[in-house]
């Protein structure tokens, strides 16, 4: 019985987890990021940090805001190039973190200290920039 609970338990989590769908008014924000490496850093290193210690605080934000790291395949962007997928809930989750203009709300800022070590742990291998677009589901 108390594997039949677990086997339910796991398939409901990889359900719920790949059954995700965008809906109408999620915000995606779409980012190109620009990298620049620490001499003697390799982009596999830097991405790795990235992946390991900037990411998991990313996704600790809000949980109605998602953040993908993504590696171009095609397209207008040069092939193997880094971006970032942010899925956001809604508008108004955005807002609690940045105002219109782009600059960061109270609730930025705080979030912003927090990320304080992790970016500087992630600059000794390098920094980055991004330019980006954010797009509501109609």
């Amino acid at each position: 019985m108390k594997k039949l609970i677990l086997f339910a338990t796991m398939i409901l989590a990889v359900s719920l987890t790949y059954g995700q769908n965008l809906q109408k008014g999620n915000l995606v924000g779409t980012h190109t990021i620009n990298v620049t490496l620490q001499p003697g850093v390799t982009i596999e290193q830097f991405m790795e940090v990235f992946k390991s210690k900037v990411l998991p605080e990313y996704n600790k934000m809000d949980r109605d805001w998602k953040v993908y790291l993504v590696k171009s395949v095609r397209g207008n962007v040069k092939k193997d190039s880094f971006g970032l997928i942010h899925v956001v809930k809604s508008d108004q989750v955005r807002d609690k973190f940045y105002n219109a203009d782009g600059s960061q709300t109270e609730a930025g800022k705080s979030i912003g200290e927090k990320f304080g070590p992790v970016m500087e742990e992630l600059k000794k291998y390098g920094t980055y920039t991004s330019t980006w677009t954010d797009w509501v589901v109609q």
